[in-house]
């Protein structure tokens, strides 16, 4: 029974000394240059200012939680499209049971606000002349 399992033994092995000597070659032949700009935390191009211990919004990870739960929702749904008339009509209400979920879960953040996003305050005239006055 395990001699079955050779083949994947044997390609796990071949894959892991893949990985080590590539790694391992890279590092011959990469030029090693460390200086401090270059081991400083890139921030898409900016530098870096204040500490790195700051603390997010709860939002971003409530969006990025929804936009898991939806990307899901589309990988699973594209399979079932394509083979939907060999499942019937049980295979249609199980998928409707699903979707029908899902939107209730859509309607639970949207109704808690956990879709809604803070804008920003845009000054009025009003307040632009205020401040200039108090500026002056």
């Amino acid at each position: 029974m395990l001699d079955q399992y050779a083949n994947v033994l044997i390609f796990l092995g071949i894959g892991a000394f893949f990985i080590g000597f590539n790694l391992f070659l890279g590092s011959l032949l990469r030029p090693s240059n460390p200086y401090p700009e270059k081991l400083t935390t890139y921030e898409c191009g900016e530098e870096p200012v204040g500490g790195s211990w700051i603390q997010f919004n709860i939002r971003f990870y409530v969006i990025a939680l929804d936009f898991i739960i939806f990307d899901v929702e589309v990988v699973l749904l594209y399979p079932w499209a394509v083979v939907a008339m060999d499942f019937g009509w049980y295979g249609f209400g199980a998928m409707m049971i699903f979707v029908v979920v899902l939107l209730l879960g859509l309607a639970y953040a949207w109704r808690k606000g956990a879709l809604e996003w803070v804008r920003p305050r845009i000054p009025s005239q009003e307040t632009a002349t205020t401040l200039g006055s108090q500026v002056a």
